[in-house]
């Protein structure tokens, strides 16, 4: 900050002092403890007949407004006024009704009142900026207010964490959607808004979209209803600083509901989710004769074909097999078949037969990926023999397939998301056929990836590999 030299106090023409009293409480405990409108008021008029010469005095209060910014009322009419040349002295009767804020303290003094000329008073420190002794104790005393204020901040955050472990709402920002706060318990209370929370659930675990979801519940965006489905509170849940907590609260929906929710989020943001793809069964289809994967290609005017890619040049390195002989295929009736398939299957279906237990998620992941590590040998001994850009294009790509199955796996062990996903993906099956127009080909590639591993065209025969 510009620092500014401080000369003789001014006066106006008539030798006047011109004395601003700026007055500000921001609680009613600060009013009981003594800093009250009314008592600064009169210790600072007091005051102003101790000082020399005539005064005109001029009161500027900001009652009920704290001390951390200068967004106050008065606390701008003075500084308009100050910078307008209006006055001769400024007194407060403790330096922090000035502000709270060491910047906002040295501010004032260092930019508002020394560049015009004007003295700076806090009478309960006796110290007066019209001399250099008074503008250092102002900076000392300025760290002293500021020091007061984060030791008040975190003994607070300190009282706040302990409630939070008890299991109270911390408060201080908004209350989540479903809840009002019973502000004599302490904790959150379910409202009439709770029955839209619950319904958010019921439709997106029956397949709707969330734009949907929004659309059909009245509310405004498609991220409150995002918000509002991955909000731990609506559980029981209170997220304070990074750490989960048990809250004392109702929970509106249960922990299986919730859980079922956030497995069919990740199904549709699987990896090959995110692709901006508009084709519907992309990175799932493979070629029955050699084993590569294969693509969609455009058939001139007439549509789009599956196109196996060892018969394509675009992409050496997906090559199985130069001399497959596997047909085209057109893209539409492969979709259809898998559609159709789809809707046929029922939760009956599915469902384990009397007496069968359902098949454990983690054995199958860890099976699949003994197997992909048996070819992933194969294959390195194939290299060493003789290697080629081929062969390794395909140790590659299958190595971050075992990476991906491992992290699955992982994921698996520490919460069961793929259990869940494998139980949210049979209850979409009970309503799908029924939600299906309603989805974007984001949303149908999300189901569709939740439901099937694979899909293999031989001589144009289908075979579909689901995951359940």
């Amino acid at each position: 900050m510009s620092k500014s030299k401080m000369y003789k106090t001014a006066t106006d023409k008539g030798g006047i002092l011109s004395v601003a009293l700026y007055i500000r409480v921001s609680t009613d405990r600060q009013a009981e403890e003594g800093y009250s409108v009314e008592i600064q008021k009169e210790r600072l008029i007091a005051y102003t007949k101790t000082m020399d010469g005539h005064v005109n005095y001029e009161l500027y209060v900001d009652d009920g407004f704290s001390g951390a910014s200068l967004e106050r009322p008065a606390m701008e009419k003075l500084i308009n006024d100050a910078k307008e040349k209006k006055l001769t002295h400024i007194c407060v009767y403790k330096l922090d009704r000035l502000s709270r804020s060491q910047k906002d303290t040295l501010f004032l003094i260092e930019d508002v009142f020394l560049p015009n000329n004007i003295a700076f008073i806090s009478i309960q420190e006796s110290f007066n900026t019209s001399t250099a002794f008074g503008r250092a104790v102002v900076g000392i005393l300025s760290v002293f207010a500021q020091l007061e204020r984060e030791n008040i901040f975190e003994r607070t955050r300190s009282g706040m964490q302990k409630r939070v472990e008890a299991g109270f709402w911390p408060g201080g920002g908004g209350i989540p959607f479903g809840y009002d706060y019973n502000q004599e318990k302490g904790i959150l209370v379910p409202n009439d808004d709770a029955d839209i929370v619950r319904q958010i659930y019921d439709l997106y675990l029956k397949g709707y979209s969330l734009q949907n979801i929004a659309n059909r519940l009245g509310l405004k965006y498609e991220k409150l209803a995002s918000q509002i489905l991955n909000r731990k509170t609506n559980i029981g849940l209170i997220e304070y600083k990074g750490r989960e907590y048990k809250g004392l609260h109702e929970p509106i929906v249960s922990k299986e509901v919730f859980d079922k929710a956030m497995a069919m989020q990740a199904q549709r943001s699987e990896r090959r989710l995110v692709s901006k793809t508009s084709h519907l069964l992309t990175g799932l289809i493979y070629c029955g004769v050699c084993g590569a994967k294969m693509r969609y290609q455009k058939w001139g005017k007439a549509g789009i074909k599956l196109v196996c890619y060892s018969q394509q040049i675009s992409k050496p390195y997906l090559v199985r097999d130069p001399n497959c002989d596997n047909e085209t295929v057109w893209s539409e009736d492969i979709e259809k078949a898998v559609i159709s398939d789809l809707f046929s299957m029922t939760a009956q279906e599915i469902q384990p037969s009397s007496g069968e237990e359902l098949i454990s998620v983690s054995e199958t992941l860890e099976r699949k990926i003994k197997t992909l590590e048996t070819r992933l040998r194969r294959l390195y001994e194939l290299y060493a023999e003789g290697g080629n850009r081929i062969l390794l294009a395909s140790i590659e790509e299958l190595t971050d397939e075992i990476k991906e199955l491992e992290k699955k796996a992982a994921e698996e062990r520490e919460r069961g998301l793929w259990s869940e996903n494998l139980k949210a993906a049979k209850d979409q099956l009970r309503s799908l056929s029924k939600t299906w127009d309603f989805m974007s080909v984001q949303e149908k590639r999300g189901v569709i990836i939740s439901l099937v591993d694979k899909i293999t065209i031989e001589h144009g025969k289908v075979l579909i590999e689901y995951r359940i």
